[in-house]
């Protein structure tokens, strides 16, 4: 899997919100609204988007590799857009 784009999208923190992200895999799948949480001992979690009242995860990554992938390309992202 090749992240090829990351688009930050910050606001004013609310509940630990902290901002949403965008991205697109391989230049051919676009996944939005993708939540930037902090994390109470530090650091950040991400949050993926969910459908219904039952909460389905609409997208998500389905094993660890990928999911610390896809964290550390957003958080990145999201630090050196903050840092301006």
């Amino acid at each position: 899997m090749h992240i090829s784009e990351v688009q930050i999208i910050p606001l004013k923190p609310k509940d630990g919100l902290v901002g949403f992200a965008n991205i697109v895999i391989d230049n051919s799948i676009f996944l939005s609204s993708i939540g930037i949480y902090t994390r109470p001992e530090g650091g950040y979690r991400l949050t993926y988007p969910t459908k219904g009242s039952g909460g389905l995860n609409i997208f998500h990554p389905i094993n660890k590799e990928a999911g610390d992938q896809l964290e550390k390309a957003i958080v990145s992202k999201f630090e050196e857009v903050i840092s301006k």
